[in-house]
C-alpha cells in the first residue's frame, strides 16, 4: 500500500539507511522591493489570501508581477512629476541641492502612490 506521498507521485532517494523524499523549489522570478512589501502586508494583513497564494505555488508569480507592475508605474510617473516640479538637467549643473531636494520629493511621492494604488490595494 502506497502512502499519499507516493500516490501523487512522490519519489525519494536512498542516503545511507533513510529514504529522503525528493523535494524541490519551483523556479520562481526574482522579487524585488514592492514584491517584499506586499508579501509582509499580505502575511500580516491578509493571511487568507497570502495562505491561499502560497498553498497554490502561485505566491511568488503574484510578487514578481506586483514588482514588475510597481516599477512600470515608477517609470511612467518620473518623467511626468521632473516635468511638474521643473527638473531639469540645467537646474542639475547649477543648482545641485535644489536638484537633490526636488527628486527626493518626487521619489518620496511615487513611492507612496506606488505603495497605496499597487502594494496596499490587494
Amino acid at each position: 500500500m502506497k502512502i499519499l506521498f507516493e500516490q501523487f507521485g512522490g519519489t525519494y532517494v536512498q542516503d545511507g539507511d533513510y529514504l529522503i523524499p525528493n523535494l524541490s523549489v519551483p523556479d520562481s522570478k526574482p522579487i524585488g522591493k514592492y514584491g517584499m512589501l506586499c508579501k509582509s502586508y499580505l502575511k500580516n494583513h491578509r493571511p487568507l489570501l497570502y495562505n491561499r497564494l502560497f498553498t497554490s505555488g502561485k505566491l511568488f508569480d503574484y510578487l514578481a508581477d506586483v514588482d514588475r507592475q510597481a516599477d512600470e508605474l515608477k517609470d511612467n510617473l518620473l518623467p511626468k512629476y521632473m516635468a511638474k516640479y521643473d527638473v531639469t538637467e540645467q537646474l542639475k549643473s547649477y543648482n545641485q541641492m535644489e536638484w537633490v531636494r526636488l527628486m527626493n520629493i518626487i521619489a518620496h511621492l511615487i513611492n507612496e502612490i506606488i505603495l497605496h494604488d499597487i502594494v496596499y490595494s490587494n
